[in-house]
């Protein structure tokens, strides 16, 4: 462990306390916050507010610990074995108890008992843990899901399961993103609905779970999904809203529209014929709709709110991200999965992809848009992403064009010109296509297009699989 990572302040990972406290209950509720979380540790020796070291003195250092250790062991359920060690700082010793992620969780404080003594870590504050957050522990100590348990009161018809494996077939044809793929999809099964949890077999009887009632929209979910659109940066102004009451794939296609019906559109022409274009990326609105549904907690009370701003798209959904993931994580691709027999179902219907790449698809859409990175916000037990709009106009780059409309404020060499040419009678040609009508090879042709881009002569849109290029029109 570094120095100065002790002396960045109290964080989601990190306490600070000036000396050992003789009553340990001051700070055993952190340890057991620790336990329920991603870990963390408490320095004992440093004066929380001013970041001043004090230091332990050197003739109590083996017997505070050894207290220390004692009061860990026998105050916590189920018991928590810490790391304890002295570290030298500013030449005064401190002395650092560390608390690993527990396997077994809920962790609490014995004398309090589970419902009172169960605490966890928000930011940088120990807070009890409430009925939702303490459940979803529960579920987790024992490797479970949510949306798999049984759900009370619901029965199950042979004739409504039949209708739920015929729509969400259909569903996943219409999402299909090619005829090979729509080609492959199975027959949905009574079997495949067990095998995900979204059935339980019990003596030969079927159970339904959280997963069915959303997907059939029975018994109160999934709750509904609130869209509103406001005039400014924040919502001092509101403008239209909008409550989608629906079985769960289907909310995902309405707020997917809602959004489409509301951010601006522009248009390009390939020929006579015109192709509408957003100014965000559809796939990227479309993914992050899905993840929020499959992958938010149902415990936690609250819908998943879509809202627009002037300068950006906003969604947020009840429960923070889960132990173990952060905003840089899911940059790169990591995801743990919230509601597993959810993820199934939206991973077959083409709703999601399974294996965390959909954030990363989302970046590199953004990126090749032109729009700022989307943030990822992790705070008071919500998740909130927003992608953003542009709300600075482009500089004027159509001055001095010829009557092709190409940019002239820059010179071109006769490859450039040939490339030019060719994608403004093909926008949607590849780098390999446009090498065979120029018979250049496919290194000049990548080179003079990001040369063109620089230039400003030339734009990629959309993604790279689905997009087209664009040259500078008048």
């Amino acid at each position: 462990m570094e120095k100065d990572s002790l002396l960045q302040g109290e964080s989601k990972n990190i306490e600070y306390k000036e000396m050992v406290p003789e009553d340990s209950q001051k700070y055993m509720k952190s340890v057991v916050a620790f336990a329920n979380g991603d870990g963390g540790r408490i320095v004992f020796g440093i004066e929380d507010g001013t970041m001043q070291v004090v230091g332990i003195p050197q003739s109590d250092l083996f017997r505070l610990m050894d207290a220390i250790t004692n009061a860990v062991t026998d105050s916590c359920a189920p018991m928590i074995i810490p790391d304890l060690f002295v570290q030298e700082v500013k030449g005064k010793s401190l002395i650092i108890l560390e608390i690993a992620p527990g396997m077994q969780r809920p962790y609490y404080i014995k004398k309090k008992g589970l419902v009172k003594g169960t605490y966890i870590r928000t930011a940088g504050t120990t807070r009890p843990a409430d009925q939702a957050m303490l459940q979803e522990l529960l579920l987790e100590g024992k490797n479970k899901f949510f949306d798999q348990q049984p759900i009370p009161n619901l029965k199950v018809k042979q004739s409504d399961v039949a209708a739920l494996c015929h729509s969400m077939r259909e569903t996943a044809k219409k999402n299909a993103a090619s005829d090979f793929q729509r080609q492959e999809i199975k027959e949905l099964t009574v079997n495949q609905l067990i095998s995900w949890g979204v059935l339980l077999e019990h003596k030969g009887q079927l159970i339904p779970t959280y997963a069915y009632a959303m997907l059939t929209h029975q018994a109160g979910y999934p709750p509904v999904v609130q869209c509103a659109v406001f005039k400014t940066e924040d919502r001092a102004v509101f403008i239209d809203k909008r409550e989608i009451d629906a079985p769960i794939q289907e909310q995902v296609e309405k707020a997917y529209q809602y959004v489409l019906e509301k951010i601006n559109m522009g248009a390009r022409f390939q020929g006579v014929y015109r192709q509408d274009i957003y100014e965000l990326p559809p796939d990227s609105i479309r993914e992050l709709i899905a993840n929020a549904l499959v992958h938010r907690n149902y415990l936690e009370p609250g819908s998943i709110q879509i809202a627009l701003f002037s300068d950006r798209l906003e969604v947020t959904s009840p429960g923070g991200l889960m132990r173990g993931v952060t905003p840089e994580k899911m940059k790169e691709g990591f995801s743990k999965i919230r509601n597993r027999a959810l993820a199934n179902a939206f991973a077959y219907m083409n709703l999601i992809e399974k294996w965390g790449s959909g954030f990363p698809r989302i970046l590199r859409d953004c990126r090749d848009y032109g729009l700022r990175e989307p943030e990822i916000l992790d705070f008071d037990g919500d998740l909130r992403v927003n992608l953003y709009r542009k709300t600075d106009q482009t500089a004027n780059q159509t001055k001095n064009t010829d009557q092709t409309g190409t940019n002239l404020s820059v010179k071109l060499n006769d490859k450039e010109e040939a490339i030019l040419a060719y994608i403004q009678k093909k926008p949607d040609s590849t780098q390999s296509e446009i090498a065979m009508a120029t018979s250049l090879s496919l290194g000049t042709i990548k080179y003079h297009t990001k040369k063109l881009q620089e230039k400003g002569c030339l734009k990629r849109m959309g993604t790279h699989r689905k997009g087209y290029w664009s040259v500078i029109l008048k």
